[in-house]
Order: structure tokens, then C-alpha cells, then sequence
């Protein structure tokens, strides 16, 4: 063989060689030609507080709106494993509570993450058996919440505080407060194993219904105006500045989404309980379904206020080290969207 042959074998070799490294090393959730992603990956939890992104996903509302973007859902049981997932880059974009997200902002020291969106507002509380009339009452009982940290965690030892009682992170001082998942504390409720719990909808009102538990603490009658974060939209820092025409597309299908929750109640309850039918194998009991969703109230304002003024209590009570949440936001896509339908743009401000 020719030195002339045997060069262009040589060349064509190391141009394949190189194609393949580089296509190996090259990101699996590429742009198009107009700068969008191929996929999508959203995160959200089976709860009724995460009603816009069950009915976004059952009714097909953010592949609508995503256009030529794969949407690729994916459900999680709590905020610290969602977060996990969006700084491995498992997930894009997660809806979440306020806990987890100043946690996730503070832990990756601004950089992972930014709030793009509200979603729900309200459907917590403090539920308690009966005899229990105020927060005296309290001393000496066992008080469930989802885990130690977490949103509804934070509102309880905030408020105990407030009342004068203590409770420290190991279950001693006045009030004894256990970290249970939900389901097992609506299940040691109704057994009389805990005294009560501070949780999120449908929780509170499986216990009133189901157990004959009582609303010691509706939190809304705790926050101006009777409204608080529950559960809001957010985005990798990464995905964000890459693809910003997707993350647009995003907030439109969430629009959409609390839009139709807000539209035709029926139609609101029958799907969000379909699809957690769907991805739990058992639906919500109708009581229960209607209790809960009087409670919620679904929106795309992030009720800023609240958010710092959670971690402001997650501070107080021992929970949180000294965070600047300044930057937690962007909120220009959303209100791009907003005044261009004749809607008021939304705030990140503290107040």
C-alpha cells in the first residue's frame, strides 16, 4: 500500500476517532437550530399542593406549550431529594416549597437555582384531637410534621415560640415534635399515637374528616392578607441562561395550568384527582378532594413576602444559618407573559 494510501486511512481514522469523542462528550439535552431544549425534565410531587403541575401534565398543558420540546415528568416524595436531583442535573426544573428552595439557594451558595414562578398559596395547619383548645393545651404532647426543616416544621416551632413553649430538634422541651412523612402521621393520628400535626392539604383535611381532628392553627390566619407559599415553580440556574425560550414556554403551560384550576372547579378537582390517582393507585375521597381544595389557593405570584419571612423563622428557631436570599428570583420571563395577556406583573420584593 502506498505511503499516499496509508496516510488517508490514518486521517480518516482520527477524524472518526474525534467525531465520536465528540459525540460521546456532547450534552444529551442539546438546542435546536432556535436555541430551545430537546427535553425537558419537570419535577413535581403526587400532592394536592402541586395541583398546577398535575393537571399541567394529565391535560397535556405543558406539551402544549412546549412545542417541539420532549417533556419528561418526574415525581418525588420530598423537597431534599428534588433538590438533589436538580444540582446532579437528573431534573431541569422542579415546583417545591419554600423551605427546600431557600435551602437548595443557600447550600449551592446562589448558584443552583432561581424562583420563576408561584403556584400555591395556603392548605396547611396545625390539626389536634379534641380537648385541645389552645397552646397551653400543647404542653407535654406529641406534635407530628413532615420532617425536621421543612416548611410546615418551621411554622410549627416558629409559632410555638410565639406562644411562649419550646421544642428542640431532638423531640424534647414543652412540645414534643416527631418528624413523620404525612401519610404516617394521618395514620398515628387516627390511631391516637400523636396528639396532632402540622401539615400540608389533603392531610389536614383527611384528619378532620376521617379522625374527627380539629384546626387548632389554620397558618394563613398567620400571614398578611391570609396568604403564604406552598409550593412554587423553579428552574436550574444552568437551564435558564441556555434555554430561556423553553423556560418561557414553561411558564406558559403553568399559566395555563393554574388558569384552568381557577376556571371550573369541578373540572379543576376531577383531574388533579386522577392524576393522583394515577400515580399513587388511589384517589382522594371526594369529602376530603373538596375540604382540601377550598383550602388552596392556586396562583402564579410567588408571594415573596412570605418566602423571606420563612427563612427569617427557620433562623429564629435554630434551622437556618444567615442566608441572602437577594437574586432568589427572576421573575422577568413570568411577567413578560403576564403584561403581555393585560395581567399585573408580580413581585419579588421582600415587602
Amino acid at each position: 500500500m502506498s505511503s499516499r494510501i496509508t496516510r488517508a486511512f490514518a486521517l480518516a481514522a482520527a477524524a472518526l476517532v474525534t467525531a465520536t469523542a465528540l459525540s460521546a462528550c456532547s450534552d444529551d439535552n442539546s438546542a435546536d437550530s432556535t436555541g430551545e431544549a430537546a427535553t425537558l425534565r419537570l419535577g413535581y410531587f403526587p400532592n394536592i399542593t402541586h395541583a398546577p403541575a398535575l393537571v399541567g401534565v394529565k391535560n397535556g398543558l405543558f406539551t402544549q406549550a412546549l412545542g417541539t420540546t420532549k417533556l419528561e415528568a418526574k415525581t418525588f416524595n420530598a423537597g431534599p431529594a428534588a433538590i438533589e436531583a436538580l444540582f446532579s442535573g437528573a431534573i431541569d426544573a422542579t415546583y417545591i416549597g419554600p423551605n427546600p428552595a431557600i435551602n437548595g439557594w443557600a447550600k449551592s451558595k446562589g448558584t443552583a437555582l432561581k424562583i420563576i414562578a408561584g403556584a400555591t398559596s395556603g392548605g396547611a395547619a396545625l390539626v389536634v384531637r379534641q380537648g385541645i383548645n389552645s397552646a397551653a393545651d400543647l404542653k407535654g404532647k406529641k406534635i407530628a410534621t413532615p420532617q425536621l426543616g421543612n416548611t410546615q416544621d418551621v411554622a410549627l416551632r416558629y409559632w410555638l415560640k410565639s406562644q411562649g413553649l419550646n421544642a428542640d430538634h431532638q423531640g424534647g422541651g414543652d412540645v414534643s415534635i416527631l418528624p413523620q412523612d404525612n401519610a404516617t402521621a394521618v395514620q398515628a393520628f387516627a390511631q391516637g399515637a400523636i396528639d396532632g400535626a402540622w401539615v400540608p392539604e389533603p392531610n389536614v383535611a383527611k384528619m378532620v374528616t376521617d379522625s374527627k381532628g380539629k384546626v387548632l392553627v389554620d397558618e394563613k390566619t398567620l400571614w398578611p392578607g391570609g396568604q403564604f407559599v406552598t409550593t412554587h415553580l423553579i428552574v436550574s440556574q444552568k437551564f435558564l441562561d441556555k434555554y430561556p425560550t423553553t423556560v418561557k414556554k414553561l411558564l406558559q403551560g403553568h399559566i395555563a395550568a393554574v388558569n384552568f384550576l381557577n376556571a371550573d372547579k369541578a373540572a379543576a378537582e376531577k383531574a388533579t384527582n386522577d392524576q393522583l390517582a394515577a400515580l399513587t393507585g388511589k384517589p382522594l375521597k371526594e369529602p376530603v378532594l373538596q375540604s382540601a381544595f377550598a383550602n388552596l389557593t392556586f396562583t402564579v405570584d410567588p408571594i415573596a413576602p412570605s418566602l423571606y419571612g420563612s427563612a427569617k423563622h427557620a433562623k429564629e428557631v435554630g434551622l437556618l444559618q444567615p442566608v441572602d436570599l437577594k437574586g432568589i428570583y427572576d421573575l422577568g420571563p413570568l411577567n413578560e407573559l403576564l403584561t403581555a395577556s393585560g395581567k399585573s406583573a408580580v413581585s419579588g420584593d421582600a415587602a
